[in-house]
């Protein structure tokens, strides 16, 4: 895990990348005029390792750096030197699931459209233990595994309560809140949590409901990842696709098209008010 790097980390590099371009300096000019191997120019703007804040500064110096952007650029570079909660841990998931928690950890809002389980950040232990569990059937992982990986998510869903919280914006398929995980009380207690969570202000979970069409029909879950602006660096969307043939992280036009399949979803979603009292309908009638 620790060779995630952080979107600091990311956005540090694609700016200097930018910066070089734009005094018209590749990066074999850049590294000779400062006495480096071109491969160290590099690897700190694909972000491959980490920078020291001295070497920003030199790099900043060459690129003619004005003063006011000069000092947002050095903070970030302090900034990329924090370690994030995951780095260096065995979170024993797959390295696409590794960059999606380091991506997840410092983005400002999350887009989630489930079509077969409550998705990750709002799941209750034993509903997160239980669906993996059930996928450890198929990857045969041993309980240690599981039980690792059950603990990582549930350190992940301090993005909803931390200082600056993550803005989490749910689509659930109705079938989600009817399919059984585990049994009933569990349940029972994962809709009542849900229901708890979506009187966070930064928690809007909607349901698609069954009893009309919605388009367009999606046979995959996925969640999209928006990063505000910092320290005057922009960072693209991302999208992490979670699939039977395995996860993978995009950006760029993939994450364009998902956010479209989502906005069109979304439309088609029931309101907060009617999806919560779809919810509580099923927490009380099904799985009470």
């Amino acid at each position: 895990m620790a060779a995630v790097p952080s979107v600091r980390r990311r956005r540090l590099g694609a700016e200097l990348r930018r910066l070089r371009e734009r005094v018209g300096l590749n990066g074999e000019e850049a590294a000779a005029r400062l006495g480096w191997s071109p491969s160290k120019v590099s690897r700190i703007e694909n972000a491959r390792i980490g920078v020291r804040v001295s070497d920003v500064r030199l790099l900043l110096e060459l690129y003619r750096v004005e003063e006011g952007h000069r000092g947002e650029l050095l903070a970030l570079a302090h900034a990329a030197t924090e370690p994030g909660w995951w780095s260096g841990r065995r979170l024993a998931t797959s390295p696409e699931f590794d960059e999606f928690v380091a991506l997840e950890d410092e983005a400002s809002a999350a887009l989630s459209y489930s079509i077969f389980t409550v998705p990750g950040l709002v799941q209750t232990e034993r509903y997160a233990l239980e669906t993996l569990r059930s996928a450890g059937l198929v990857t045969a992982d041993s309980p240690r595994t599981i039980r690792r990986r059950v603990e990582v998510r549930m350190r992940r869903q301090d993005v909803l309560t931390r200082p600056d919280p993550l803005d989490f914006h749910g689509i659930l398929d109705e079938s989600v809140l009817l399919r059984s995980i585990g049994d009933a009380p569990i349940m029972f207690h994962q809709l009542r949590r849900l229901l708890e969570l979506m009187e966070l202000p930064n928690v809007d979970v909607r349901v698609l409901p069954l009893d009309r069409f919605h388009g367009p029909v999606m046979g995959e879950a996925f969640t999209i990842l928006e990063f505000a602006p910092a320290y005057e660096v922009t960072f693209p969307d991302a999208v992490y696709i979670d699939s039977v043939w395995g996860s993978q992280v995009y950006t760029d036009d993939v994450a364009h098209l998902y956010r479209r399949s989502w906005e069109q979803l979304h439309s088609q979603a029931l309101d907060p008010a009617k999806s919560s009292a779809r919810i509580s309908r099923i927490a009380d009638t099904v799985w009470k």
